[in-house]
């Protein structure tokens, strides 16, 4: 693993596992941050097939937002295979544009979409 891929690592563990019920796990070889027992929120994929490409994975509000993401930076966001048909986002963590304050923001909104409502109604993050 090359040092930026650790270092993205644990920003990401930094942002993910200060939500409620937030826990990492290995998911197909890549860590996966999920609510405890339940759906997953975020992943870090590095060289995933070979693309070259260090990324963070996150759910969107569903296709429209996604397309509207990658149409407007495409050089940070792109559809990542498997779960971009569910409309997840990947968000290029070598890119010009990468802001770790927006990939914050954008794993809190994952985040809602999969915490249950226990979680939402007790004061989420």
């Amino acid at each position: 693993m090359s040092p930026d891929y650790e270092r993205d690592l644990e920003r990401l563990r930094k942002l993910a596992l200060t939500l409620p019920g937030a826990a990492e796990k290995l998911s197909h070889g890549s860590p996966c941050f999920h609510i405890e027992g339940g759906k997953a929120f975020a992943y870090i994929w590095h060289n995933h097939h070979s693309d070259g490409e260090t990324a963070v994975l996150v759910k969107t509000s569903g296709p429209d937002e996604q397309e509207a993401l990658i149409e407007g930076e495409p050089a940070l966001y792109y559809k990542p295979p498997y779960l971009g048909p569910s409309g997840w986002i990947a968000i290029r963590t070598d890119a010009p544009a990468t802001d770790w304050d927006h990939i914050g923001d954008r794993v809190a909104q994952s985040w809602e979409m999969a915490a249950p409502r226990r979680l939402l109604e007790a004061g989420g993050r």
